[in-house]
């Protein structure tokens, strides 16, 4: 795009892009959590970043209406629409799930979990009350897809680790479970593969428990739908996502599970200025349709987002100038996932044959397939650099609990002492007379 041709505005609650399939390394502290972010204002530097949320689009005026962070909601003109606003966490109504619950669909949950877990061993390694040490070393984990299996196997070895340094707590003591209503694990790479994640992991001593379902986890209690009762103050949630429920309100054309209904072209169907891609929209899948299936789409990963983004761009260009549209299309190149430090399952596709493979020769494949697609050179080398120096240090095993409330100690501090036990009761004896 020529300078000076069009003014690109930005709008999102956050200032930065995460790259998630990092997060279950930023989670065991393998990468820095600032390595796994992309601030948008330094890699859009001639782009308009508004930090706030759209609430309506008004189709007809071409208008959206932004909510910032601070002050009165403001109308914003457009010419040309991107729908980009990814998926959430998908939830149901499991009693105590909201209360109980820590996701794994941003940083700063994944920074939540990892100084969470590391609380718990401080907790257990501070108390001989069995029923407390149990309730904190319990770790259950719902969802057994690439987000679940990945954090699972990541949170385990950091845990692992973790436990080498504590007197009274060790990997014996811990109980890390993993449950999924499907009857296998990592459906993306293919049931051989997904077998031996499971047992894989039942190595490591995590229990897995498939077709099956979490009723509750009220005050920390889970029941699962196969009778097994356990308490535990870590409930990780990764069941799947969903599409933004906020595009409800906008007026588009959604699909049956609420993605906005796009074209090949990326275009959202029925107008020829507004386009979607990502986790929030339905793309039909040209590969598996011309293969027969004519009801494929594109599913929300990583390969496929990023891939959308640049034809996307290029789309709206096109739009801009009058030129026609090209459509989207992508022949899947497999799959990766780690299971921890040197641990891993990967199938590459390479036209009608694919190559599976498992171990840390697939935990290679993992690493040096999304350390390429991390966004930015900046963030590339950061990446690899936290990967180089973890080979030489110990990994760190230090909870950053207290930042999740960093006023705490200095309100304490602040609050005015309590009188001395003499002058209190001379002053209660003056109020009684």
């Amino acid at each position: 795009m020529r300078y000076g041709e069009a003014t690109v505005t930005v709008v999102d609650p956050r200032s930065y892009m995460t790259y998630q399939p990092f997060l279950p390394e930023a989670a065991a502290g393998s990468i820095s959590p600032r390595h796994v972010v992309v601030p948008l204002r330094r890699v859009l530097p001639k782009a308009e970043v508004l930090t706030g949320r759209v609430t309506t689009i008004d189709q007809d005026r071409k208008v959206a209406t932004i909510a910032p962070l601070v002050g009165e909601a403001y109308e914003l003109p457009f010419d040309y629409l991107v729908i980009a606003m990814g998926a959430v966490s998908r939830t149901f109504p499991i009693p105590g799930l909201a209360e109980q619950g820590i996701g794994m669909k941003g940083i700063e949950e994944a920074i939540g979990l990892r100084n969470h877990v590391l609380e718990q061993l401080d907790k257990a390694d501070s108390t001989t009350d069995e029923e407390v040490r149990r309730k904190a070393l319990t770790f259950v984990f719902v969802g057994g897809g690439f987000a679940g299996a990945e954090t699972i196997g990541e949170v385990e070895d950091m845990a692992r680790d973790a436990a080498k340094y504590y007197t009274s707590v060790s990997r014996d003591d811990m109980r890390f479970i993993l449950v999924d209503a499907a009857d296998k694990i990592l459906p993306e790479v293919g049931p051989k593969l997904g077998q031996y994640g499971k047992e894989h992991l039942e190595g490591r001593g995590v229990e897995v428990y498939l077709s099956t379902s979490m009723d509750s986890c009220v005050d920390g209690h889970v029941v699962l739908k196969n009778g097994l009762e356990v308490d535990s103050n870590t409930i990780v949630w990764t069941a799947g996502v969903k599409p933004n429920p906020a595009l409800s309100r906008f007026g588009l054309p959604l699909g049956p599970r609420g993605h906005v209904d796009t074209q090949a072209t990326l275009q959202v169907q029925g107008t020829d200025y507004i386009w979607a891609a990502g986790d929030n929209a339905q793309v039909p899948d040209l590969v598996g349709r011309k293969a027969g299936n004519e009801n494929a789409w594109c599913p929300p990963n990583a390969q496929h987002a990023l891939r959308q983004a640049r034809v996307l761009g290029d789309n709206v260009i096109s739009g801009l100038r009058g030129f026609p549209q090209k459509e989207y299309s992508h022949a899947n190149k497999g799959a990766v996932a780690g299971l921890g430090l040197h641990k891993g399952v990967a199938m590459i596709v390479m036209g009608k044959m694919k190559i599976k493979l498992k171990g840390r020769l697939a935990w290679y494949m993992h690493r040096g397939y999304h350390g390429m697609a991390m966004p930015t050179w900046n963030r590339k080398i950061r990446v690899f650099a936290d990967w180089t120096l973890a080979m030489f240090l110990k990994r760190e095993v230090v909870s950053l609990g207290a930042m999740e409330t960093p006023r705490e100690e200095f309100y304490e501090a602040a609050k005015p002492a309590p009188a001395p036990a003499a002058v209190a009761k001379t002053e209660e004896k003056a109020k009684a007379s």
